[in-house]
């Protein structure tokens, strides 16, 4: 594998937590990126990047976990420590763009950015977790000059937290600080949307819509005005909370946000998420196995009921209520525990229902359990490393990256831009462009004004643009256009 210079200037701006790219001449696609730590949320990292056409180097001390990446991915893997100055030599540190550490340690973690910036100019981003320092997280940023920190049991909270909100929603995602989401909803043998035209669809519900995509049979489709939904049907539609809920409510779809959940296992992600929940008024109760962590989350939530039992025991469950709970989740460490408590409580209850799944490779399976509401850390986390290499990448071009997020196992991805120079897609109306098959733009917003676009709109200097893309990866919004 060659490694390439290159000549980027790249400042954060910490007071603003923005990515701000200066003087840049960016020349080849493609970026030297180390990654220390290759458990499942390294891994993950590891392939998707290796996706996007980057070279790729892992670092780990376990040796079964070096002969494993080596065997599976197109990546060069050392066995070492991340924090050592020889090792991180070897790996290439003095041509690296970007490095990444998300090894089970935050303080190793946080030193091997430390002594990766001593020898590069390159990005880092650190993996921190424990809650000790989730106050802290702002100081650790700026002190150890990182480009971000990242946690994926916070980030998992936060989307499982604003789903028990919105409970009609299988999934949601946030653009544009939260003014703007993409909300993904099933359509039911009874909904008033089963049989409907997506022409038809503004016009007869809410202008201020937008079907940005349908996942059918496994398969994603950006659909056209005589596309027709069907029962089963997993949509995505774009709009403000607002004209949501207004959209919801007329074609019967519509939940209001749950006032009690159920949380299986106590581990970091139910403590944020318990945080995140009580801070909104929702009663929170925790059943978790372990006495030492039950008595641990007792003292430091008083405000939650903490049940230290077995919530894999349909007794326990049925003790504890679960038939009128309005939400559950399960987040014990197993998948197969997450998903077989998912569903006794889908039999015995009516409640919204969130499981998390950790392994990937049997999402074709998982599928046809329809279970609802699935959330994973590791692809969470990895749309966010993404976004950080797309925006490197598209500095020559200064329309950043803004927000990303990977559709149904990449097969679409939901992108936010922030315009910033004049370009081919500017000042031209919509309807003018000459978009590339399967994509779509889905909202613009100016001036805190969010417009869903008719074909006689334009995109301006300044504007912060939804797009999703099926089938094709891009780094800047120009890439939709046809060459």
């Amino acid at each position: 594998m060659t490694f390439f210079p290159i000549k980027t200037i790249i400042n954060f701006d910490f007071k603003n937590r923005g990515l701000n790219l200066i003087n840049s001449e960016l020349n080849e696609d493609y970026m030297n990126i180390i990654i220390v730590g290759c458990g499942k949320v390294g891994y993950t990292i590891a392939e998707q990047l290796c996706k996007e056409g980057h070279d790729v180097t892992v670092i780990d001390e376990r040796a079964d976990v070096v002969n494993n990446v080596k065997n599976n991915l197109d990546v060069i893997a050392i066995h070492g420590n991340g924090v050592s100055n020889q090792v991180l030599s070897e790996a290439g540190i003095k041509s690296c763009h970007l490095f990444i550490a998300v090894s089970g340690s935050d303080e190793h973690n946080l030193l091997s950015c430390i002594v990766a910036k001593k020898n590069s100019k390159c990005n880092t981003i650190a993996r921190v977790r424990n809650p000790i320092y989730e106050k802290e997280l702002d100081f650790l940023k700026e002190e150890f000059d990182l480009a971000s920190i990242i946690n994926p049991e916070y980030e998992t909270a936060d989307e499982i937290s604003r789903i028990f909100q919105f409970p009609s929603a299988t999934k949601i995602n946030r653009f544009v600080g939260g003014n703007v989401d993409q909300y993904r909803i099933r359509i039911t043998d009874s909904s008033p949307l089963n049989g409907e035209k997506i022409m038809n669809i503004r016009t007869n519900y809410n202008k201020n819509i937008l079907i940005s995509g349908v996942l059918r049979n496994d398969e994603f489709l950006i659909p056209g005005g005589n596309f027709i939904l069907e029962k089963d049907d997993l949509i995505s539609i774009v709009a403000s909370r607002k004209d949501a809920r207004d959209f919801l409510k007329k074609t019967e779809l519509l939940t209001n946000p749950v006032k009690n959940v159920c949380i299986a296992g106590g581990g970091k992600i139910s403590f944020y998420l318990a945080k995140k929940l009580i801070s909104a008024s929702i009663g929170v109760k925790i059943i978790e196995s372990n006495e030492a962590r039950a008595n641990e989350l007792a003292e430091i939530m008083p405000e939650a009921t903490i049940i230290h039992a077995d919530a894999t025991d349909p007794g326990i469950l049925e003790e504890e209520g679960i038939e009128n709970v309005q939400g559950f989740a399960a987040l014990t460490g197993l998948d197969e525990e997450n998903i077989l408590v998912t569903l006794y409580a889908r039999k015995n209850s009516k409640a919204k229902i969130i499981t998390k799944i950790n392994r990937i490779n049997f999402n074709s399976v998982i599928s046809e359990l329809h279970l609802d509401s699935v959330i994973n850390p590791r692809m969470i986390t990895a749309d966010r490393i993404t976004r950080y290499a797309r925006t490197m990448n598209a500095a020559v071009n200064n329309n950043n990256v803004e927000t990303l997020y990977s559709m149904d196992e990449g097969k679409a991805e939901a992108l936010e831009f922030k315009i910033n120079t004049v370009s081919a897609i500017t000042d031209c109306p919509i309807k003018d462009l000459k978009l590339k098959p399967n994509s779509l733009i889905c909202s613009i917003s100016r001036k805190h004004k969010t417009i869903i676009p008719s074909g006689n709109d334009t995109i301006n200097v300044g504007d912060l643009v939804v797009v999703v893309t099926a089938g094709y990866k891009i780094s800047d919004i120009t890439e939709i256009l046809e060459d």
